[in-house]
């Protein structure tokens, strides 16, 4: 239903300015969500969007406006007239306000903000002085609060008269006078409790799980997960609420962060932006850096072959086993630095667990190297018809690589971890180089070990 209906305005809007039929098309809007309306807009010429938006209702126009990506905000923005700007900015729960401000030029956030009541101006500015990656800074302060001494009569009563304007209702923030958050309580519970004279701070739960303002904005989304909540409170160091952190907003930072791991693991600069709405300068300078940086830590490898030079003349079939046992070596280190990247980012693994980790993956890498050298052991003799001298070095070498690289791929992130620095840089291309270079070392020096070379 949802597809035909895009396809239907899509069509209509072809021929705006031919047929002109302004009704049909709110009528077609109506049917559609908020997202899918979105998806329109972004396909739009900046010069059809203002008109498409004045259709649109109030309420819609501004779930539709907080789902357009900021360079289709920034365009629609330049086509609305002071006085609708100012109803699109009142109508915006405060965090998508905020979220709109951070990402406008300069001139667009000036012409925002004259346009914004006092208050929620006073509520952005708010917003703005925690960091972007806290729970503050993700916040909305648009939530509903009750008092203790309240019955269920009363706060029906409250949630009826104020719930409009609120972000969420499905769970009530019972505090103090001074704001102090002391439990929380359901709108399932206050509809099915059948004694209206019930105060609420004999059905709230005092148990409240909540984060403060400068918790990291990953770790209050990871808390979703963990506990199936729609909402979490966020408190200042005194425990007073200042705001929620909702699961939608939990959701994007999941994406985002996400989106931002699998930038860093493929050696490239994270970024927001859609893959067609980056021009190729921003393309190019995301992967360019990394490329340079990988290529001259390559050049360790080369460096390592001409030490060896004079081995690799004496017995030139070892160069034939160069490729396969890097590539073994790169794959074992890829595939423990993305376990325990993994592990890190749900919240599995502590830095304080390196050495449980390193006891385990030392087990596992044995086992997988054991498995691989007979197996190649076996087709160096069957198939290549290489000497047994030869296929011991291989092997030798394939086992103390794989081992190495694993435990060099578990230990890696998570001693970025511990220093501050994003584990997701330690991924497949960054730990394959670093194998690279250790795999050619251990190579020749067992190859001189068993064949006595000079």
């Amino acid at each position: 239903m949802s597809d035909t209906a895009i396809q239907t305005l899509k069509n209509m809007l072809a021929h705006l300015d031919d047929a002109k039929k302004y009704q049909s098309l709110r009528d077609v809007m109506e049917t559609l969500p908020a997202p899918d309306l979105a998806a329109v807009f972004e396909d739009l010429p900046p010069e059809k969007m203002p008109v498409l938006f004045r259709l649109c209702p109030k309420d819609l126009a501004a779930e539709v406006f907080a789902e357009l990506p900021p360079d289709t905000q920034s365009a629609l923005i330049q086509g609305l007239t002071d006085k609708e700007l100012k109803v699109v900015i009142e109508a915006l729960f405060v965090d998508d306000a905020t979220d709109l401000v951070e990402e406008m030029p300069a001139g667009v956030v000036k012409r925002i903000l004259s346009q914004a009541e006092p208050d929620t101006r006073q509520m952005i500015n708010e917003l703005l002085k925690y960091p972007e990656d806290s729970a503050g800074g993700v916040m909305t302060t648009e939530l509903m609060e009750l008092s203790p001494e309240m019955t269920v009569r009363q706060a029906m009563d409250a949630i009826r008269q104020n719930g409009f304007d609120k972000e969420t209702i499905n769970n009530c923030y019972v505090t103090r006078k001074d704001r102090t958050l002391v439990g929380v309580v359901s709108l399932r519970t206050l509809v099915l409790e059948k004694n209206e004279d019930r105060r609420i701070d004999d059905l709230m739960d005092t148990n409240v799980i909540s984060v403060t303002t400068a918790t990291d904005r990953e770790d209050t989304s990871q808390l979703f997960e963990k506990y199936g909540f729609l909402a979490i409170p966020v408190v200042d160091t005194e425990n007073r609420l200042v705001g929620i952190v909702t699961i939608d907003d939990a959701i994007s930072i999941l994406q985002d962060e996400a989106s931002e791991d699998i930038a860093k693991m493929n050696a490239m600069a994270p970024t927001d932006k859609p893959y067609f709405r980056r021009n190729l300068w921003d393309l190019y300078r995301s992967r360019a850096p990394w490329l340079l940086f990988l290529m001259v830590s390559s050049s360790f490898s080369s460096m390592v072959i001409r030490g060896y030079e004079d081995a690799l003349a004496a017995v030139t079939v070892l160069t034939a086993y160069i490729p396969m046992l890097t590539d073994t070596g790169g794959n074992a280190g890829s595939q423990s630095t993305s376990t325990i990247i993994r592990g890190l980012a749900v919240g599995e693994l502590k830095p304080g667990d390196i050495l449980r980790i390193l006891w385990r993956e030392m087990r596992v890498a044995l086992l997988c190297g054991l498995t691989l050298a007979g197996c190649n052991f076996l087709k160096l003799l069957a198939i290549d018809h290489i000497a047994a001298p030869i296929a011991v070095v291989v092997c030798l070498t394939l086992i103390v690589t794989v081992v190495v690289s694993q435990l060099l791929g578990a230990a890696l992130p998570v001693a970025a971890e511990k220093i501050g620095i994003d584990p997701a840089v330690m991924a497949s291309p960054l730990i394959t180089t670093i194998v690279d270079t250790t795999t050619l070392l251990v190579y020749f020096n067992i190859a001189r070990a068993v064949l006595h070379l000079a």
